[in-house]
Parts: C-alpha cells; sequence; structure tokens
C-alpha cells in the first residue's frame, strides 16, 4: 500500500470512530465543481474510496458501538490506586487509624500529635470515603509519618501503609519502622571566638552539643536562642551564616558547622522618629527602657516596639538598628504607622441594691499630643447618674506613669443616702497592664468634693440634708504576685490605701480612711482553684455619723458580701436602711471549677463570705452576717464573665433571699 492510501485508510478509521459526533467529509478534499475522476492506469495509485478495507491488526482495545452508552466513569479504577489494596471502590467506608512501631521512642506522644495535625486521614475521619479515597491517604500520610521521623534524626525511617477490614470499618494501620537515631559527631559554631570573654556564654546558648540526636526543631531553636544571646550581649550587628549538616547514612553520625561572624559590642545612640501619630523622639526616648550610651540589648528594642504598639495610637512599629560608623554606636530609626485614635465603649450591669446600670463614654486618645487622652462619660442608671470629662496622659515623663485628672458631676440615690456632687481627682500613678503587669504598683492624688447628702447623721431617728466640702490627699501601694490580672489561679495581691481628709461646711475637722485588702489563690486537682480575700478598713479621728454618708465604709453587695444587697450589712436606721460605719471587716471563700463540657468555657463557684461593720473600734462576733451561694462564669478571649446568685444565712428584716451580681472578671 502506497503513502496516498495509508491516508485514506487512517482518515477512513477516524471517520468511522467519530460517526456518532459529526459527519466526516472524504479524506482527499474534493473541488468546488468536482470533474470525472480519470481512468484509472494500470500502474496507478490511485484508491477507490468505496473499495473495501482490508483488514487490520488487533489493536487491543474494542471498538465503541454507535448507540450504546459507554461505561460511567465514576465506576472506573484510578489509575494510580494498587489493585491489590483497594476492592468496593463505588463504597463508602468508615475507618479507624493505628499507628504501629513508635512504643520504643521516648518522643511518640510528640511525634503522633504533630503527625494528627498535618494528617489527611485524621483531618477527614469523620466522614465516610472510599477504599481508593482512603488509599491514597493513607499513602500521604505515610510519607508525612516518614518526614517527620526523619526531622527527628530517623533518617533510614520506613512507614508502610496497609488497610483491612475490621466489622463494619476499615483498620488503616501505618507500619513505622524508625531505625537507628542519628546523632551529632561534632557541632562547630566558627568565628564564634571573635566575642571574646562572652564567647563561651554564647556557645552555651547554642542548646545543640556533641551526641545529641539530630532534630531538626532543636537546631533551629538553637539557631534564633543563639541570635537572641548575640543581641542581648550587645552584638548588634552579628551575622549569622548558612548552616551546614552533613549526614553519614553508614556511621548514622552528623557533623554541624554554623559560622557566626559576632561583630564589635555596640552601644545605644540616638532616637529618631518618622511617620504617625507625631510622636517626639523625646517622648519615644521616655517609654524606652534604656539611656544613651549603655550597652546594646537586642530585647530592650523589641520592647520598646511593643510599648509603641500598646499605647493605642500605633497600628505597627517598625525600629531599624543603624550603625554609625567607628563610633561603636548604633541608632534607632522608628517609623510609626497610625492605629485608629478615637474609641466608643459601653458597660452594662446589674446587681441588686445598685439595680441596673448603662456606662457610655467617648475618647480621643491623641487629643493633646502626645497620649493626652481626652474622655467624654455618661453613667445612666436606675439609682446612679454621671457626666464627667476626663484627660489621661499614659507614659508621662516615664514609662508606665499616668496622669490622670477627672470633673464630675453625678446624683445618686441608694437606701444608705442621696447625694449630689461635685468631684475633681487628679493623681499620678504606675500601674499595671494585661502585656506589662507589675508586682507593685502605686498611686497619689488630691480630690476635691463639694457634695449635698441626704442620710442619718447624728439623731439617728432623723434623716437629714447636709452640705460637705472635703479635701483629701490619698495614696496607695499594691503588691501583685498572681499569675493573671482578670482570672489568678495562684499567687496572692495585697494592697493599702490611706487617704487623710479634711471636711469643712457642716462642721470642720479632720480623720484619715485606711483600707487593706489581700487575696490568695491555690490551684487543687484538675483545674478547680481555691481563692480566699480578707478586707479591713478603718475611720481614724472621727466617728461614722459625723462624716459625709458617701465617705463612710459600706458593706454587701457583688464586690463584697455576696448574698446581701448592695450595703445591706451592719447598722440600719429607724427606717431600716443602711447607715455606713467606721470599722470594716470581710472575708470571702470560694472554689472555682472550671467545667469541661462545653469545651471549659464554663465554670462553676460555689463561695461563702462574710461581713462585719460597725461604729466601735473593733468588730463584734454577734454583728457578722453571712451569705452563701453559687456562681456562673463564661471564660471569654478578654476575661471571665461572672453571675453570682447568693443568699443571706442570717438574714435580718428587709433583707432579699436572693441577691444577684453581674461583671466582668473574678469577684476578686
Amino acid at each position: 500500500m502506497d503513502e496516498r492510501a495509508g491516508v485514506g485508510v487512517i482518515a477512513r478509521l477516524l471517520c468511522a470512530a467519530a460517526t456518532a459526533a459529526f459527519a466526516c467529509a472524504p479524506a482527499v478534499a474534493q473541488q468546488a465543481n468536482p470533474s470525472p475522476p480519470p481512468e484509472p492506469q494500470p500502474d496507478s495509485t490511485y484508491i477507490d474510496p468505496s473499495a473495501p478495507l482490508d483488514p487490520m491488526p488487533d489493536l487491543g482495545v474494542p471498538w465503541p458501538e454507535i448507540g450504546k452508552d459507554l461505561p460511567d466513569a465514576s465506576q472506573q479504577q484510578a489509575p494510580d490506586a494498587p489493585a491489590a489494596a483497594i476492592t468496593e471502590t463505588d463504597s463508602e467506608h468508615a475507618y479507624a487509624i493505628v499507628i504501629d512501631g513508635l512504643e520504643r521512642l521516648g518522643n511518640r506522644q510528640e511525634l503522633v500529635d504533630a503527625f494528627e495535625k498535618q494528617s489527611a486521614l485524621y483531618e477527614r475521619r469523620r466522614e465516610e470515603a472510599n477504599a481508593a479515597q482512603i488509599q491514597r491517604r493513607a499513602e500521604d500520610d505515610s510519607e508525612l509519618l516518614a518526614e517527620l521521623l526523619r526531622s527527628q534524626g530517623y533518617y533510614d525511617a520506613l512507614v508502610e501503609p496497609a488497610i483491612e477490614p475490621e466489622g463494619s470499618v476499615l483498620r488503616v494501620t501505618l507500619e513505622a519502622q524508625p531505625g537507628q537515631q542519628y546523632r551529632f559527631r561534632s557541632v562547630e559554631l566558627p568565628g564564634l571566638e571573635a566575642a571574646g570573654p562572652d564567647a563561651e556564654k554564647l556557645r552555651q546558648s547554642f542548646a545543640v552539643k556533641f551526641g545529641d540526636p539530630v532534630n531538626a526543631q532543636e537546631v533551629i531553636s538553637a539557631n534564633l536562642a543563639l541570635k537572641v544571646a548575640l543581641g542581648e550581649e550587645g552584638f548588634a550587628l552579628a551575622n549569622i551564616g548558612e548552616q551546614q549538616i552533613v549526614v553519614d547514612h553508614q556511621t548514622h553520625l552528623a557533623t554541624l558547622v554554623l559560622p557566626v561572624n559576632p561583630g564589635p559590642v555596640a552601644h545605644f545612640g540616638a532616637i529618631r522618629v518618622s511617620g504617625k501619630p507625631p510622636f517626639s523622639a523625646r517622648h519615644v526616648a521616655e517609654m524606652a527602657r534604656f539611656k544613651p550610651g549603655q550597652r546594646f540589648e537586642r530585647d530592650r528594642v523589641d520592647d520598646l516596639r511593643r510599648a509603641l504598639i500598646a499605647t493605642g495610637l500605633v497600628a505597627s512599629a517598625e525600629v531599624k538598628v543603624v550603625p554609625v560608623t567607628d563610633q561603636g554606636r548604633v541608632d534607632l530609626d522608628v517609623t510609626l504607622t497610625p492605629a485608629p485614635r478615637h474609641t466608643i465603649a459601653g458597660e452594662l450591669g446589674y446587681g441588686t441594691g445598685e439595680g441596673a446600670r448603662l456606662d457610655v463614654s467617648w475618647q480621643d486618645r491623641n487629643f493633646f499630643n502626645p497620649e493626652g487622652a481626652l474622655s467624654l462619660r455618661g453613667i445612666l442608671g436606675t439609682r446612679e447618674q454621671l457626666a464627667g470629662v476626663q484627660f489621661r496622659r499614659n507614659n508621662f515623663m516615664r514609662r508606665d506613669r499616668v496622669l490622670d485628672l477627672q470633673l464630675t458631676a453625678s446624683h445618686t440615690k441608694f437606701d444608705a443616702y442621696e447625694a449630689r456632687t461635685i468631684r475633681f481627682l487628679g493623681s499620678i500613678e504606675r500601674q499595671s497592664n494585661i502585656i506589662w503587669r507589675k508586682r507593685w504598683t502605686w498611686g497619689v492624688g488630691t480630690e476635691l468634693l463639694a457634695t449635698d447628702e441626704r442620710g442619718v447623721f447624728s439623731d439617728p431617728n432623723v434623716k437629714e440634708t447636709k452640705t460637705f466640702l472635703i479635701t483629701a490627699l490619698p495614696v496607695s501601694l499594691a503588691y501583685d504576685g498572681s499569675d493573671d490580672l482578670l482570672d489568678p489561679t495562684r499567687g496572692f495581691r495585697m494592697s493599702g490605701r490611706l487617704s487623710p481628709e479634711i471636711s469643712a461646711k457642716s462642721g470642720s475637722f479632720a480623720y484619715a480612711r485606711a483600707q487593706i485588702d489581700a487575696s490568695a489563690y491555690l490551684p487543687v486537682a484538675g483545674t478547680a482553684v481555691l481563692a480566699g480575700r480578707v478586707r479591713l478598713g478603718s475611720i481614724l479621728g472621727a466617728d461614722a455619723p459625723s462624716i459625709a454618708p458617701s465617705r463612710r465604709f459600706y458593706s454587701g453587695g457583688g464586690g463584697s458580701v455576696r448574698g446581701y444587697g448592695y450595703q445591706r450589712v451592719g447598722p440600719v436606721d429607724f427606717e431600716n436602711d443602711p447607715v455606713g460605719g467606721k470599722t470594716l471587716t470581710e472575708f470571702a471563700l470560694e472554689a472555682r471549677f472550671r467545667l469541661k463540657a462545653f469545651g471549659g468555657n464554663f465554670g462553676l463557684v460555689p463561695f461563702l463570705d462574710g461581713g462585719s461593720l460597725t461604729n466601735n473600734i473593733l468588730p463584734g462576733a454577734s454583728r457578722w452576717q453571712f451569705g452563701a451561694g453559687v456562681g456562673l462564669r463564661y471564660y471569654s478571649s478578654f476575661g471571665p464573665i461572672r453571675i453570682d446568685v447568693g443568699t443571706p444565712l442570717n438574714p435580718r428584716h428587709g433583707d432579699s433571699p436572693i441577691a444577684v451580681a453581674v461583671s466582668l472578671g473574678q469577684a476578686f
């Protein structure tokens, strides 16, 4: 058969195969006005299109029969699936996962945990799958487990998957053969000796040593630790080269070489600031925990960056270390990106005796640059209304020091008293916060009040209204040795407050208010925590009836003796309303149980509280009142939300059988 004959045969084959889809034209194209075919010649290679085909060799693939359906592609076996391991590919199966061969490894659980986080089998184990899908997942996970083993130094590790029926499910077994764990024959840090006397300390910071397993994560962690240590020792421009690890599969040993160029010891230089908000270099220097000329420490630079972000005015802060040629110091270029400066906040609460209360505020956190926040605040409540303005300057002349100026006008109407008050408060404090919690905090200030108050004074059977002009000089000191600001589980806290005061207008006299608070926290079995609190308060130099009712001590309520209404512990007047006292003693005990159900987000807190409030120097045993109950806690991302429901154990006439308190944070 010549070439043209071959073309014709192939064309007719293609035409036959495609007949069901489209009409096929003759293999040799015809002209628009065809002329009769030429007469055949004896030696011509012309092929008659109507001639029958020669027999074709067997290709091993049957031609589809026109009019019959092709098989469903979903019923065909995956071409890359091993035939011996896959049966019933069209059926859905549940499966169980078993890992064998890791029992002798000391870090087995660590490997299994890392495997489960990345495993395709574990990720979709609650879904049924056909055998082909399970087989592919098992093969992928076999390679994953082998890689994890190699990262732990088991360079000869093999993992084979096996799938077997086991009752109504399939058992997927990953059979691991870890082999021998490779170890370091040598660990070298060439160039580190240039660090001089600090070289040995820096070498110790690189935790990987001779004889240690070839563990990838340990090597990475050692690299980071060395980099941090270099920065802490003043080597601001240190350079760590590319590590080289050579593995010998015959001896099961490896060598590690990590070049280090410490460079010179540097000292802090100048600070330059760009971007917004427009903090001055002076203000940034006040926030820094270092002074120019001090030896460079990398963590002080990181601390400054976090402090800038903690102002709430900075979305991001980039601090670049810039070497100063031949002067042995590094300057810091600080670039700031602004964050939204306005805040609207609200707080809704309820307490028995305090009523419902909505506290809303608006704040411009940089009204007076730098960090001079202006706040407008309002309280709407069933028993309290307030309007106020506040100026607050964070990092005032020094890191973590706060200047606070407040002016408020308020009206309060509780069972104990009714007061219309204008109040000015100015204070300087060293405060703690969630990012940088302080062991010791303090505050000093001045307080001026002009207040009209209605209550019981010298005559216990008469309620009067008196005007007071009060000047106070409060000071406070606190220690926090607990482990959390909003939800402590161990440690203790103590605080003391002393406020010398002069009262004028309705009689002029001086006195001092003193109060001490202490609390302790002890973890017990599981997630349970035992917590206790005591409070002692006393007014020195005056009796309670001569003092403005709002300046007396009171007890009872959600932050005091739970089970009683707000201010309902202590002496009462002829109308059974509380009158306050000069000597306060309180305690609280509670057990905090965090429930495993609901993801551990809820907890129960049974509690027992007690308190005594008198006008004597010492509390009398007969004057104690006790409350008990149970609280519900919801542990949110920003702290626990509490609901406490209590009842008085020795109620008096007029005490409610149930008292409820709702707030953010634990009771103490």
